[in-house]
């Protein structure tokens, strides 16, 4: 409760209202008490002189008892007080309300020596007699400047007791009243005061919170409706901070997460603040399971942590092409050093080169396989040249091996020339294809008549499984008919006599039509089978050849089932055969009348 600032701003005003009040009571009964005591005890030395004018008389040579005794009995009468006269000795002489025998000597008592002393003694005691108290006032009696005894009035204080008692319960009652009224008047001021703090601190906690649309109501021209303007205020600005930096974030995040490059942030420490998907992608790891990470961890690459070490040593930008263990994928890191104020952090940009040095590599083997293809069929050319030079022409039988042999190597280039523009067109998409409906069988029926002669000359067979009403399929007929044709030409060279080639149609899922090759050849081994689509890639020294080829018909396939729409893929054991899969899609009427 004391933690409340309801309590700490109440609590002092109750605690002064109730000491002042306490303090004012106190106060005004003494006072009350002290000056009806002085009137009453003025009153009293009044009377007393006047009895002990009246009694000195009586008082000398000798007191006269009888006298005195009636003189103080009048006057008691009279005044509704106790008399009492006393010899200089302080014996009494006489006494109106008591007893003389009752009455020992009191010359001890404080009024008697006060008035001794000073001509006047007062004093309030508790009578034992009457059981409460007394104010006993005392005087000289004097005869000729000499005090031959005393005169004494005795008044209750009883009735002023009650009375002041009477007076004190008003007064506590009055005060209490007051304080009461001062309590509630207290909290319900703080009460008028905590309110508005209570709900600025209920929308501070919510902007805490993140709402920030959230605004204070305000009524009235105070301090507190000033301090809840400008906190609505400040709820704007920062509203339209929160907005701009959301932006500016969500702009930075897009930036970074469409980002080809691999960016991450690190701490001097090596902890990973920052990763993009690029990054986690080059590096193969998840994203969450990055952060808080070392950069150590995360590479696991020697030559990128000594990159990051040394350029966190130097304060320097450090740059360094990276290839990974596994040789799966190359990277040129770039790692710059940022200031923070007094924190350091290093920026590392990952590139990813391992496509441009894929097709650097896919270049290189290009030249290298064209010029190898080129030269070993004009190595011939020159050779029969040369040798028709030298006096072969001459014999009609040599001459005309000659030119049959010149004519087989430029039909050769010629082949290879025109699958090569073939290849480039396609490539490039300058040979457009002409798709519409088209029966499966007309895909498959035409290439499997135009080579079943050839079959048979190598002395294998040729089976057709095409499984009964399938679609209609969205092809180019001619183009796909060249891709069958040459799936079932390479199967024939590569399938020795007594083998058998199966071609298969069968319908894969509602709208794909998977078309089979299978052969009972040599088989590809597990090395060679990735890299059968790429171009001028053969494998002669794994499979016997029958008839030559420009190692294009492939990737020529490959880029025309693409261009369809469609997937080309093999599986292959050595000695166990090939099988060579490629999917069609099923025409657009097909699809929807298909339920």
């Amino acid at each position: 409760m004391m933690k409340s600032i309801r309590w700490r701003v109440a609590l002092p005003y109750i605690v002064l209202i109730f000491s002042i009040s306490l303090w004012i009571t106190l106060y005004t009964s003494a006072q009350i008490r002290d000056t009806y005591t002085q009137q009453l005890e003025t009153h009293l030395f009044v009377e007393a002189r006047q009895i002990a004018e009246n009694a000195e008389n009586l008082m000398s040579p000798e007191p006269n008892q009888p006298a005195l005794g009636e003189l103080v009995r009048q006057q008691a009468i009279i005044l509704g007080e106790r008399i009492t006269v006393f010899d200089a000795d302080g014996n009494v002489v006489a006494e109106s309300h008591k007893d003389l025998t009752e009455i020992g000597n009191e010359f001890h008592r404080a009024e008697i020596q006060g008035a001794l002393a000073t001509g006047r003694g007062s004093t309030i005691r508790f009578s034992r007699t009457y059981s409460y108290d007394f104010m006993y006032t005392a005087v000289p009696i004097r005869v000729q400047s000499k005090t031959v005894g005393f005169a004494r009035i005795a008044v209750s204080m009883q009735k002023f007791d009650e009375q002041y008692r009477t007076y004190q319960q008003n007064i506590f009652i009055a005060v209490s009243l007051a304080l009461i009224t001062a309590i509630l008047l207290s909290i319900w001021i703080t009460q008028s005061i905590i309110t508005p703090i209570k709900n600025l601190t209920g929308i501070a906690e919510r902007v805490a919170k993140g709402d920030l649309n959230t605004h204070i109501i305000i009524t009235g021209q105070d301090e507190l409706a000033q301090l809840g303007r400008t906190f609505n205020a400040m709820a704007e600005q920062l509203r339209d901070k929160v907005e701009s930096l959301a932006e500016e974030r969500a702009q930075i995040t897009a930036v970074l997460n469409t980002m080809a490059d691999g960016v991450i942030i690190t701490d001097e420490k090596g902890q990973v603040l920052l990763i993009n998907p690029s990054a986690a992608r080059i590096l193969k790891t998840p994203e969450d399971k990055a952060l808080n990470r070392t950069f150590a961890q995360l590479v696991y690459h020697h030559q990128l942590i000594a990159l990051w070490r040394h350029c966190y040593e130097t304060g320097e930008e450090q740059t360094q092409a990276v290839e990974t263990h596994d040789q799966s994928i190359f990277v040129q890191a770039v790692i710059t050093p940022l200031t923070e104020g007094n924190k350091q952090r290093l920026l590392v940009i990952l590139q990813d080169l391992t496509r441009i040095r894929r097709l650097e590599t896919i270049r290189r083997d290009f030249i290298s396989n064209i010029s190898h293809e080129l030269r070993t069929p004009l190595a011939s050319l020159k050779v029969v040249v040369e040798t028709l030079r030298d006096g072969a022409i001459e014999d009609p039988i040599n001459a005309q091996r000659f030119l049959g042999h010149i004519e087989t190597e430029v039909n050769l280039l010629t082949q290879m020339v025109q699958e090569l523009l073939e290849l480039s067109r396609i490539e490039s998409n300058k040979a457009p294809l002409n798709l519409q409906a088209t029966p499966i069988e007309e895909i498959i029926t035409l290439p499997v008549e135009r080579l079943s002669p050839q079959a048979e000359r190598a002395k294998l067979i040729i089976n057709t499984d095409i499984a009964p009403n399938l679609p209609e399929v969205y092809a180019d007929s001619e183009r796909m008919s060249q891709v069958i044709t040459n799936l079932i030409h390479n199967a024939i060279k590569f399938t020795p006599p007594g083998g058998t080639i199966t071609i298969a149609a069968e319908r894969h899922a509602k709208d794909e039509i998977v078309i089979t090759i299978k052969d009972t050849g040599t088989g590809i081994s597990e090395q060679d089978l990735p890299r059968i689509f790429e171009r001028f890639y053969k494998a002669d020294q794994s499979r016997t050849r029958r008839g030559g080829g420009t190692g294009l018909g492939l990737a020529i396939a490959k880029h025309i089932v693409q261009g369809h729409g469609g997937r080309i893929w093999a599986e292959s054991r050595k000695g166990e055969g090939s099988t060579f899969y490629l999917t069609l899609k099923t025409s657009k009427l097909d699809n929807n009348s298909v339920t």
